[in-house]
């Protein structure tokens, strides 16, 4: 497909798992995301995956024991032989320690994820939706992903704090949660803003009064 996600594209090139497929798994893995980013996992029949792949019904189950399998199948293996260094590796210039302020640094994590988020969306809905849903995808994305992020966060944040910018009252894993919540409902909230097509949002406005409110938050105590 044209339209394959980055993530995808590198998974299915990259991936062991990838080397076994045959054409028509491609487009069952392909057709999944797809629909499973749309609709949601649970309102996805095998039926809709197999016509929008071309394949028939029963192909799927030669190759999948359940749906389940088959979400499995996208969602484990990209978190936990792919995802894991793909988001690491585009959050690469975002995590330096020799970043000028706090204020610098969000922004340029706040812009990376926009990217990050644009460039794989249906990866990231498929996340979303589904994380709540099935410990399997919670356990990879708890033990594999959540701990190398948060280990270059706190990295950067430790430098802002030994130079005086950040408030060093609070351990730094609190300091990262209430910095990346405040930055995820942001980011969230101005695709779904966007997709919606609300006139009234003024993004400018909300980036920024976003940053110094966490600016603010943080801000060393007198």
């Amino acid at each position: 497909m044209e339209s394959m996600e980055p993530w995808m594209k590198e998974l299915l090139e990259n991936s062991s798992a990838a080397e076994r497929m045959t054409e028509k798994q491609r487009r069952i893995f392909e057709a999944a995301v797809e629909i499973f980013s749309e609709k949601g996992y649970a309102a996805t029949s095998t039926s809709e995956i197999a016509k929008r792949a071309g394949v028939a019904e029963g192909t799927i189950f030669r190759h999948y024991k359940t749906k389940k399998d088959l979400l499995l199948s996208i969602a484990a293996p990209a978190m936990v032989k792919m995802l894991a260094p793909y988001v690491l590796r585009e959050f690469r210039d975002v995590f330096r320690e020799d970043t000028p302020s706090l204020e610098a640094f969000l922004e340029a994590v706040i812009e990376n994820r926009i990217r990050f988020l644009e460039k794989n969306m249906g990866l990231v809905k498929v996340l979303v939706q589904e994380l709540p849903f099935h410990p399997d995808l919670q356990e990879a994305f708890r033990k594999v992903i959540l701990p190398q992020v948060l280990a270059h966060f706190e990295k950067v944040l430790q430098s802002l704090q030994e130079k005086g910018q950040v408030r060093k009252d609070l351990p730094v894993t609190t300091i990262v949660r209430l910095a990346a919540f405040s930055m995820i409902g942001y980011v969230l909230i101005r695709t779904m803003a966007g997709q919606s097509g609300d006139a009234k949002w003024d993004d400018a406005m909300e980036r920024q009064a976003t940053i110094d409110f966490i600016v603010r938050g943080l801000a060393p105590v007198e």
